[in-house]
């Protein structure tokens, strides 16, 4: 019934190839008439000048928005509270006192003595305290005070019986 039917006659395959043409043309519907890809309907007023969304927006929230999308949350607010630190602790305590790194969120900060470090780990809950405060997202959990390196007279020609020297750096 080719002619006033409608329908296809029946084709005796060929070779493979076209046995697996038609059993695929038969499973999945033949071919697609006039259907192309319909496109999702958009919104309405999306495309409108004045609309909600299509406000400019400043260099500060483009940049906050690029850094949380790649993952700069955390190095950059820890930088940023290196740089803070003498407003943190005031600026005599900051000019005996230098903040190092920031590992597993324990902050290591150098002392000019060990008179400086004593001091600011009798000061360390108020400081971890105003940290949290004004940087959450560098994670400081704790924070270490380490005295100067001071070299060891523990071999060598000079070296000193008994304890040694304390004190007597900075």
């Amino acid at each position: 019934m080719t002619a006033g039917g409608g329908e296809e006659p029946e084709l005796a395959p060929a070779d493979e190839a076209q046995a697996v043409y038609l059993r695929f043309r038969e499973v999945f519907g033949g071919r697609r008439r006039g259907r192309g890809r319909r496109r999702a309907p958009e919104p309405e007023g999306a495309n409108v000048p004045f609309a909600l969304g299509r406000d400019p927006r400043g260099l500060g929230d483009v940049l906050d928005a690029l850094t949380t999308s790649l993952g700069w949350d955390s190095p950059l607010a820890e930088s940023d509270l290196l740089l803070a630190w003498p407003r943190i602790v005031g600026a005599e305590t900051a000019a005996h006192s230098t903040p190092v790194s920031i590992e597993d969120g324990r902050l290591l900060v150098r002392c000019d003595s060990t008179a400086w470090a004593t001091q600011l780990r009798l000061m360390r809950s108020s400081i971890v305290t105003r940290i949290v405060e004004e940087h959450p997202d560098a994670g400081v959990q704790s924070v270490r005070f380490d005295g100067p390196d001071a070299p060891s007279w523990k071999r060598g020609l000079r070296s000193v019986q008994g304890r040694g020297p304390r004190d007597t750096y900075g």
